[in-house]
């Protein structure tokens, strides 16, 4: 069935314990990033939506138990110009996950057929030769062994003002909002169509999008963790490690 944003609009508050859901949610996650790291396995959270809608807030907590030696946050902004004279998916290629590691992208390839067709950064033949290439993209990650799951966090015009609005009151928050903000908002139509076709042709069953109904913070991070939970569990072997009998041998004999 076709994605439709406003499925996933309700905003509902959290009903369950969100204290905790989050812990045990977390030590989850904690199992599962020790079994990707036991058995090299790979993945790839990629995370897309509005402006405000809570992506940094759900990938903190979507992390906060993993071991920050095998797990890699990209912010992606405008790219470089070193970046700009190559394909648009050149930087996303460097940042990939090696065995055993899962990358996060806030913002991603996706880039390509949002803002740079929105903004006119690319033309539209390039834009629209672009979802043929992610398709491709990310089917190579997953011949590659890599899973990859992709989320999409949807908010409302107006919980987005509000967010905006409790951005500028807190003079430690301020510095998450900028002219950038308001002049996409203003194109909010261009980029509702955009998301539509994105949704339409990249909802592949290899990468399938999940919309995450943003609209109450503490129910879209648990939603976050639960399915990112739920999909990298199934792709991995959830077998603990066996102890070393070397290992065992030297504990015994100092006494542990």
């Amino acid at each position: 069935m076709a994605i439709d944003l406003k499925d996933f609009e309700t905003g509902a508050d959290y009903a369950g314990d969100y204290d905790a859901d989050l812990a045990k949610l977390s030590a989850r996650l904690e199992r599962i990033q020790a079994a990707h790291i036991i058995h090299g396995k790979s993945a790839i959270i990629a995370v897309e939506g509005w402006d405000a809608s809570g992506k940094g807030g759900a990938i903190q907590r979507l992390t906060a138990s993993w071991d920050p030696r095998w797990y890699e946050v990209w912010p992606i902004a405008a790219p470089s110009e070193e970046e700009r004279v190559r394909h648009f998916l050149w930087r996303f290629w460097k940042r990939l996950p090696g065995r055993g590691e899962i990358n996060i992208f806030d913002r991603t390839w996706y880039g390509r057929v949002l803002v740079e067709r929105v903004e006119g950064y690319c033309t539209e033949t390039d834009w629209k030769r672009a979802y043929d290439e992610i398709n491709e993209f990310e089917a190579q990650q997953k011949d590659n062994n890599v899973t990859v799951v992709k989320l999409f966090m949807h908010i409302t015009q107006k919980e987005q003002d509000k967010r905006f609005r409790d951005r500028l009151d807190d003079p430690w928050k301020r510095w998450k909002t900028g002219k950038d903000d308001y002049r996409n908002r203003a194109r909010r139509d261009d980029y509702l169509k955009a998301y539509h076709t994105m949704f339409e042709r990249t909802d592949t069953r290899w990468a399938p999008w999940k919309v995450i109904d943003a609209n109450d913070k503490k129910a879209a991070r648990i939603a976050v963790m639960s399915y990112v939970a739920d999909r990298l569990e199934a792709a991995v072997d959830m077998t603990p490690k066996e102890a070393d009998p070397e290992v065992v041998a030297l504990a015994k004999a100092a006494g542990v």
